[in-house]
């Protein structure tokens, strides 16, 4: 077979254009510094990667989820710690409204404040998150207890609002209002309340002030008695309060972990070599500049060049 200068020259050329093809890839990877631009130029990489990231996207969601669970607790403890130091100062008064010394305005007097008492409790039992109701269990837009001291609405001890925390992992960060205030008949673990019925701490205040009011000893001393109860329930809450904001403070370490872990896998699969790609750059470079040299020899003059 006759081999012409056109024959050698298209070979040249595509052999060329291979060679800075080769080159701009090696120039993308490494101004870029990943493996890859184009699915097509690794499927199997991009495949990987698609998938990392979609993990990260879901890690990166179930920490925002831990924050916002986080800032639910944050604002029942600091509820909760209210009505304890509301409890505790009402306790004080309970002892002091006992003593047989005090004369009857000294009883109004405890009394008086004992209302004031019972009206910081309505107004920290119908708290709001971000406009929802922390003790309202799902019916997060109303108000929990009516200045009547009474429930405004049904609650069942099940109304729990849940948060996704983790792959099959969730925590419900809310404390349903009869597991803190009660319901009518005393319980503090009432699986239904109904609106109109007074909680029972609220009804402890109400028999503290009558007691006081009337000058009744007797029912002062119970009333101590039934405060230090509702102070005892308190406690266990803030004791599951404080159970639940440890897991999630562990849940948020085991998410960090995570994205540690996708983040080196995600940088394993598609980070180039920089070290190495600089060297493949240099050696890919010297090979095109080797080609456009060697087809400038192979170009021989033609008849054309002459008749110039």
């Amino acid at each position: 077979m006759r081999i012409t200068n056109n024959m050698m020259i298209s070979n040249m050329m595509r052999n060329v254009n291979n060679n800075l093809e080769t080159l701009s890839k090696t120039n993308d990877k490494m101004t870029s510094g990943k493996k890859f631009q184009l699915p097509s130029d690794d499927p199997i990489g991009v495949s990987k990667s698609l998938k990392f990231h979609t993990d990260l996207s879901r890690i990166e969601q179930y920490k925002r989820n831990v924050d916002d669970a986080n800032s639910w607790m944050e604002i029942t403890e600091s509820s909760v710690s209210q009505i304890g130091d509301v409890l505790q100062r009402a306790r004080e008064l309970t002892v002091q409204g006992a003593n047989g010394t005090n004369t009857a305005e000294d009883k109004e007097k405890i009394s008086a404040e004992i209302k004031q008492l019972r009206e910081q409790v309505i107004k920290v039992a119908n708290t709001k998150y971000a406009g929802r109701g922390i003790f309202s269990g799902y019916k997060t837009g109303s108000d929990l207890i009516g200045e009547d001291g009474k429930y405004n609405i049904d609650l069942a001890i099940n109304e729990k609002t849940e948060y996704n925390v983790g792959s099959a992992d969730t925590i419900d960060v809310n404390i349903v209002g009869t597991r803190l205030f009660g319901a009518a008949n005393g319980s503090y673990d009432a699986e239904l309340v109904s609106a109109g019925e007074k909680p029972e701490m609220i009804a402890v205040f109400d028999r503290l002030i009558d007691g006081l009011d009337t000058d009744d000893s007797e029912s002062i001393n119970e009333s101590l008695g039934e405060v230090d109860d509702t102070i005892s329930n308190l406690l266990s809450v803030r004791a599951e309060i404080g159970a639940k904001t440890n897991r999630l403070e562990l849940n948020m370490n085991r998410l960090e972990d995570q994205t540690l872990s996708v983040t080196k896998l995600l940088s394993k699969n598609e980070d180039a070599d920089i070290a190495k790609t600089i060297i493949d750059f240099k050696t890919q470079e010297t090979v095109y500049q080797a080609s456009l040299q060697a087809g400038a020899r192979i170009i021989q003059p033609s008849l054309m060049d002459f008749l110039r």
